[in-house]
Order: structure tokens, then C-alpha cells, then sequence
């Protein structure tokens, strides 16, 4: 799995490079390309992959897509790291882009890396139909705006320190997360036309699978080691987050997990052996320590 993951960073840091070489620079650049290198363990750009492969879609015009989804999570964690929303000082095992270069240098490298993504995806390197570019932006768009990230964010923080239900956190850590990891399964069935039902279908499952991925975030938060982690642990129960592990608690939320797997996994069971590669980052997800 690491092999696998390394390469993907590799091809997907190396696309990212070129991009941003081959355009005019800025003063801007050195805290982007802090915020997106080295750039995490690129799970969303290995669910992309795996599920392109059901697909049969181009390796290397997935790790393009990928870059562009990649650049939306940088953004996404600038952001949230800012002492107007999570104040974090520690990611990815050094000072957060905030504290590198000062708040506003991080909140418009943030904006610039959002729109970046966009520019990926609509740029003659990604050799697909304008047509396909358009429903790409379109979804990808979808999912970092009001109905997904930022707004998952919103309701992350409105709702620290009070009692929330179970749907509504679920459904918050869906727009926090699962919705970026829904435009990575759905991106492959896209680019090959399938209906609204098909697309759909793997919109749901990516959903599921940022489900999970949010819980076992939460999970290394609880019970986690900073130093292996790479961000301070221990957070969110300070802070009073609402996760599923403070309403089910630590075993019930591993529980919970283990269902969206076991779901998953009998959802993709009519791709038979080619569904293989999902159940290994699906496993990876869940037992990961950073």
C-alpha cells in the first residue's frame, strides 16, 4: 500500500511542479507550494485511482484530476487551520501555512490553490471533452463550496460544545469530507457518460468513504500520537467537536466503520477481483496512524 501511495505522490507532486512552473510567478507560490508539498498521504487521489481502474480510465489523466483535487484539500487545510477557525499550529509535521507566512499570505495562498484546482481541470493538459471539463468543474465546485466543504466547516465549528444528533453530524462530516471523496469515486463514471443513476451511485459511496475516513481522523485525534500524526492530537474533545466518537464512543465508532467497509465492499461486489485495490485503501483508511 505505501509503494503504491508513494508513486501516486510522486507522479501527482511532480504534475503539480510542472503546473506551477509553467506559470507567471508570484509572491504567492513559495506559500502554496507549502501548503500543498509534500503533500499528505494522497488517499483522495488513490480512491480516484482505483475506482478510474473499474473504469478502465488513463492512469495518468487521473493523477491530473487528482492534482486538481489535491489542491482543493490544500486549500481546505490552510484554511482551516487559521485562528479564525480550528487555530492549529501543527500540520503535516510542521508549522501551519499561517504561522510560516502570516494570515492573510495563508488565506489568499488558500484562495489561489482553490482556484488553481479549477484551472487544472479546464487547462489542454487534461485531454478530455470540453463538455466532460464543464461537468468536472461543475461537480468539483459543488463539492468545495456551501454544500460541502466550507459549509461541513461551518457546521464543524457552530457546533462545538453543544449536544448534536447523530444524522447531523454524519451529515456534517459528509460535507467536511466524504463530499470531495464523492466527486473522486463519481470523476470516473463522468468521464465515461454514464447516467445520473451510475454517477450517483458512486457519488454515494465516495460519501461513505469520507465518512470513514473522517471517523478514523477523528479516531487518531482521540487516541493518536502527535509526533506520528504530524498535527496535535487530543483536540477535539478540548474544543467539545461534535464526532461520532464523543456520541458512540471510541469501540461503537470502530463498529460504525467497519459497517461502511463491509457496505462498500458488497456495493462494488458486481466489479468482482477489480474492486480489490478499493478494499485495501478502504482497510488502510480505517487502521492508518497519521
Amino acid at each position: 500500500m505505501k509503494t503504491k501511495l508513494d508513486r501516486i505522490a510522486k507522479d501527482t507532486n511532480f504534475f503539480l511542479n510542472r503546473f506551477l512552473d509553467k506559470q507567471n510567478n508570484s509572491k504567492l507560490i513559495p506559500a502554496m507550494k507549502y501548503g500543498l508539498f509534500p503533500g499528505g498521504k494522497k488517499i483522495r487521489s488513490k480512491i480516484l485511482i482505483d475506482v478510474g481502474s473499474l473504469l478502465a480510465i488513463d492512469y495518468k489523466r487521473l493523477i491530473a484530476i487528482g492534482a486538481a483535487v489535491e489542491c482543493i484539500h490544500a486549500y481546505s487545510l490552510i484554511h482551516d487551520d487559521l485562528p479564525c477557525m480550528d487555530n492549529d499550529k501543527i500540520r503535516r509535521g510542521k508549522p501551519s501555512a499561517h504561522i510560516k507566512f502570516g494570515e492573510s499570505t495563508a488565506v489568499l495562498a488558500g484562495n489561489s490553490l482553490l482556484t488553481m484546482a479549477f484551472e487544472i481541470l479546464a487547462s489542454p493538459t487534461l485531454k478530455i471533452s470540453e463538455k466532460i471539463k464543464i461537468d468536472l468543474i461543475k461537480k468539483l465546485s459543488e463539492c468545495s463550496g456551501h454544500l460541502g466543504i466550507a459549509g461541513g466547516q461551518y457546521l464543524d465549528l457552530s457546533y462545538e460544545k453543544k449536544k448534536i444528533s447523530k444524522s447531523k453530524i454524519i451529515e456534517m462530516e459528509i460535507k467536511k469530507t466524504g463530499k470531495l471523496f464523492s466527486f473522486c469515486c463519481a470523476a470516473p463514471s463522468i468521464i465515461k457518460k454514464k447516467n445520473i443513476k451510475e454517477i450517483k451511485f458512486f457519488e454515494n459511496i465516495g460519501s461513505d468513504i469520507g465518512l470513514l475516513f473522517q471517523i478514523a481522523d477523528d479516531l487518531i485525534d482521540f487516541k493518536g500520537n502527535s509526533k506520528i500524526a504530524g498535527k496535535k492530537t487530543g483536540k477535539d474533545q478540548k474544543k467539545g467537536k461534535a464526532t461520532l466518537i464523543g456520541l458512540l464512543g471510541y469501540m461503537n465508532a470502530i463498529k460504525y466503520c467497519d459497517r461502511i467497509i463491509l457496505k462498500t465492499n458488497e456495493n462494488l461486489k458486481k466489479y468482482g477481483s477489480n474492486s480489490k485495490n478499493i478494499k485495501e485503501t478502504l482497510n488502510y483508511i480505517l487502521h492508518r496512524e497519521k
